[in-house]
């Protein structure tokens, strides 16, 4: 499929570079949605997971609908999540935001909360979804969420939901080797602190929930995601060291087997990705998948200040689903 290189997003003037415009929707967009309806799914494992479901008519359900997955230790409440549930629902879709074990404010009930590669949850939502009624489903994720998204829709043990009709994926560490360089570098540090703060947050709570099988004694000694999923991740999920984790996980090795139409948009100055996170031979190949790098935007970024409110990345997201699905 065509790769747009020079995809323009007009980043505003007042955000040179990457950082800031990474930075700015984290700070400063602040959005208010109707009520929602929040959803508790029991998981195969017994687990739970939380939904939060946006109606474009209150009460009356409408027959397609758009799942969200949002990032790394993000959940349905962050403003980038919000903002492309607002414009879905206002182009006359239905919404599930979805929160990934652990992240919707209430801990998981099992030993395991979620990983990069991880798509059982997923395809548990997509599930309970299609129960519900829903004919057409399309899929919108954010970084981890995407790379997710990505990897059960070309991961041949994952029967995709034959409801499935399209995705839009944005900011994308679909190498997650090239992606753990990236977020060493130095001009990350901010980030990866952040990160690692939550993430050690949830291991404290996992300790106190089992702590016969949670060893939080060199917790404080992990700087890094190398650290994190050497100690927990791999050994959690059965993976040999946080290498083979991040290998068998990169959703990159799985995209010449997506067999729907999939826009994958990730920005050149995006400072979490890597060289090697941009799929181009992939989309070359590909007669579904859709590549857009534009040269700003950074992380889950895409800032525009309009009347409308829109992010660059919400309208691209309705345009792109509405073509697919002649809408």
């Amino acid at each position: 499929m065509p790769i747009y290189e020079n995809t323009l997003y007009p980043a505003p003037f007042f955000l040179p570079g990457g950082h800031a415009q990474t930075l700015y929707p984290a700070l400063f967009r602040a959005l208010e949605l109707p009520a929602c309806t929040v959803q508790r799914i029991t998981t195969p494992d017994n687990d739970f997971l939380d939904i939060d479901f946006h109606h474009v008519t209150p009460g009356s359900p409408k027959k397609r609908l758009a799942i969200v997955s949002h990032g790394l230790e993000g959940n349905s409440k962050r403003s980038y999540v919000k903002g492309m549930v607002r414009a879905l629902v206002r182009a006359g879709w239905d919404v599930a935001a979805w929160n990934f074990r652990g992240c919707s404010g209430a801990p998981n009930r099992t030993l395991h909360m979620y990983h990069s590669g991880s798509t059982e949850d997923l395809n548990s939502v997509i599930q309970y979804c299609a129960l519900r009624g829903y004919q057409d489903i399309v899929l919108v994720g954010f970084s981890m969420g995407g790379n997710q998204i990505l990897k059960y829709l070309g991961d041949p043990d994952s029967n995709v939901n034959s409801r499935v009709q399209a995705a839009v994926v944005f900011s994308v560490p679909c190498d997650l080797v090239g992606a753990a360089k990236a977020m060493d570098k130095p001009s990350n540090a901010i980030y990866l602190k952040n990160f690692m703060r939550t993430l050690k947050d949830k291991i404290t709570q996992k300790h106190e929930a089992f702590p016969d099988q949670v060893d939080i004694s060199h917790l404080h000694e992990l700087k890094t995601f190398r650290d994190f999923d050497e100690v927990y991740t791999a050994p959690w999920f059965g993976f040999k060291d946080a290498l083979e984790y991040w290998k068998e996980s990169s959703s990159i090795q799985f995209l010449d087997k997506v067999k729907i139409p999939t826009l994958l948009i990730s920005a050149r100055n995006d400072p979490f990705l890597w060289p090697t996170c941009y799929p181009t031979g992939q989309a070359h190949r590909s007669d579904y998948l859709y590549l857009e790098t534009p040269a700003e935007g950074g992380h889950i970024g895409f800032v525009r200040l309009a009347d409308d409110e829109y992010y660059w990345s919400e309208i691209r997201a309705v345009e792109f689903i509405g073509q697919v699905m002649g809408v």
